[in-house]
């Protein structure tokens, strides 16, 4: 995969995802992503957006300050 940003190469990787909703904070993380080698821009696929839209709305209705989650727990 090419970087969007630099268009440099983009590999394989896991990261750490934080929404900042405002009341609380999540953080999910092990997220699978590319990550490019020069400027390190993360790029999610769509079906890895979707998941992380999927668990933020359930954690998200336990409405607590903070929440952390494993991407790989959640499978």
């Amino acid at each position: 995969m090419v970087c969007m940003n630099c268009g440099a190469k983009a590999e394989k990787s896991t990261t750490t995802y934080v929404r900042d909703l405002g009341k609380c904070i999540i953080i999910i993380r092990n997220v699978p992503c590319f990550k490019c080698t020069e400027c390190n821009e993360v790029i999610y696929t769509g079906d890895v957006l979707e998941k992380i839209n999927r668990m933020v709305e359930t954690l998200k209705q336990q409405m607590t300050e903070i929440a952390v989650a494993d991407y790989e727990m959640a499978a």
